[in-house]
């Protein structure tokens, strides 16, 4: 009679693996479940999500519809779910928006996939299957792309479209007119470069949305010192990190016994020297303005004031590296070599008053593509969501600049796609072409969300959309989700950055298949701590 053989257990009591089905039923599971979290904010009428933190910072709150801060803020455990939050925050970085669309994409690819996968369709035909429609649309994304850089006056209202078409989905819908022409007019005078850091964004409570402005210079949100001039032409700066104060004997964690108070005199005495050395030192770069990281204590900033140097401390480090990068500068710490120091320059620093709040302006920087946009709200909630819808506005039309290139949104280029993969299935032979009509699926539902997130019939208005696209003349058809009708995109204005879309068709491909391809998840078992190590 033979014997039953056991399995062998070759990992650890405490080890966790989950095998074939149940892996990918699990991967799939987590995938969509956060595809279905943030599908309601896509589009122009997406409802925002309250995010409440807990621990530390318990009962702090932010309101935004931004897919990549709703899934950087929430805790997720289930690994597929994870590579989703990570195609998100890696959309955002490298184009600024799309983090949604992204998202909710890659959720309905393998949500798709989960049904094919139930009538018996290996996963790797369903990726290989995948792979040939993203080629397919990659190819219809760059024959349906406009470019004309060519022109700067149609290239500047590309610019305004895409900045009106971003901002329509975010909280400053209602000004999107007026926010879009601060964005275009930002990213144009950074000539080209792109560099964002040049740009800077600073919050200010009270006032209307729309009495923010965009300032010609750098912003710094600090004040100038007493006795300090408040208005100061063609400034030499000298930006630095280092400690500035007196009041104190900084040798932590001594003792130092005294005989009596007039030792303790002679050890102020002394610093106070060392001190004044320092700020002879400092003001021997031959230098007017004196900007430091650090606090600037009552006698240096009196020394400063005795030779006529303005003195302005306590400039927090982001502040601080980007007045550097605008001025020319350089940060330093040690002032014993004059001729090795990098100073700033600027035509005229003055002290300016936005909202109640006084701060220094920096006009005339030697990066003449520096500005400033203050943004003015009623609440912090309601600026944080503007920083980052501003933000993405500006992403997107840095990413434009390089890549001129744009196509028209409003579901217009996701039902082009579709279709032309739908095409595509005619010249395969075999059973890749479920996955390919899955894929054409999947592209159809982005337009169907948008839809219902409007309270229109997304049924309805998709076919009117396919029906429109089978006829020559509707290749520029999208939604119009002002009047829940099928609409031209191009007389509408909705056009998006080629850039942002193509990047949205790569990534959810890329991680719709490597969560396909997983067949065994592996929990390794956490690392016992040895007798011999001790007890902290």
């Amino acid at each position: 009679m033979a014997m039953a053989l056991n399995p062998i257990q070759i990992m650890k009591n405490e080890a966790e693996e989950e095998r074939s089905e149940t892996a990918r039923l699990s991967s799939f599971i987590g995938a969509i479940a956060i595809g279905d979290l943030v599908r309601s904010t896509l589009g122009p009428r997406g409802m925002d999500k309250i995010l409440v933190s807990m621990g530390r910072t318990e009962g702090q709150i932010e309101v935004t519809n931004d897919g990549a801060t709703i899934l950087r803020n929430i805790g997720v455990d289930n690994p597929a779910a994870k590579i989703l939050v990570n195609i998100s925050k890696a959309q955002d970085d490298e184009v600024g928006d799309g983090t949604t669309s992204v998202v909710v994409l890659a959720s309905e690819l393998l949500r798709e996939a989960e049904k094919l996968i139930s009538m018996k369709l290996h996963p790797q035909t369903i990726v290989a299957g995948y792979r040939r429609s993203t080629d397919i649309c990659r190819k219809a994304l760059d024959d349906i792309a406009i470019d004309h850089s060519s022109d700067p006056v149609l290239f500047r209202s590309d610019l305004m479209k895409i900045a009106r078409t971003t901002l329509s989905s975010k909280i400053l819908s209602q000004q999107k007119d007026f926010f879009a022409e601060m964005c275009v007019n930002a990213v144009l005078r950074l000539k080209g470069s792109g560099n964002l850091d040049a740009i800077q964004i600073i919050k200010k409570k009270g006032g209307l949305m729309s009495d923010s402005f965009l300032d010609e210079g750098f912003i710094l949100a600090k004040t100038i010192g007493i006795r300090q001039p408040k208005r100061l032409e063609n400034a030499k700066i000298l930006i630095a990190n280092t400690p500035m104060d007196t009041d104190k004997i900084k040798v932590f964690g001594s003792k130092i016994s005294v005989e009596s108070t007039a030792q303790v005199a002679e050890i102020e005495l002394a610093e106070k020297l060392k001190m004044k050395s320092k700020v002879e030192k400092i003001i021997g770069h031959g230098i007017n303005v004196f900007i430091n990281r650090q606090l600037i204590y009552n006698y240096p900033e009196q020394l400063f004031a005795d030779a006529g140097v303005m003195a302005i401390e306590h400039a927090d480090f982001d502040g601080i590296e980007r007045l550097a990068l605008v001025t020319g500068g350089e940060i330093v710490s040690t002032f014993d070599n004059p001729e090795l120091v990098k100073l700033g320059n600027c035509k005229l620093i003055e002290e300016v008053l936005i909202g109640e709040e006084r701060m220094i302006r920096f006009s005339g920087v030697e990066l003449g593509q520096a500005c400033t946009i203050v943004l003015r709200g009623a609440t912090q909630q309601i600026l944080d969501e503007a920083e980052r819808s501003i933000h993405d506005a500006l992403c997107v039309l840095s990413q434009t600049v390089k890549e001129p290139r744009v196509v028209y949104g409003g579901g217009c280029c996701e039902v082009t796609m579709s279709r032309a993969v739908r095409e595509g299935c005619s010249q395969v032979a075999g059973k890749e072409v479920l996955a390919m009509e899955a894929y054409a699926r999947a592209l159809d539902m982005i337009p169907t969300i948008i839809a219902d997130n409007a309270g229109y019939d997304s049924a309805e208005l998709l076919s009117a959309l396919k029906a429109s696209h089978a006829t020559p003349a509707g290749a520029t058809f999208g939604l119009n989700m002002d009047d829940g009708v099928v609409g031209c995109m191009d007389q509408l204005g909705v056009t998006e950055s080629y850039q942002v879309k193509r990047q949205v068709i790569i990534s959810a491909a890329e991680a719709a298949e490597m969560i396909i391809r997983v067949d065994d998840i592996i929990k390794a078992a956490p690392r016992k701590r040895t007798e011999d190590h001790g007890q902290c």
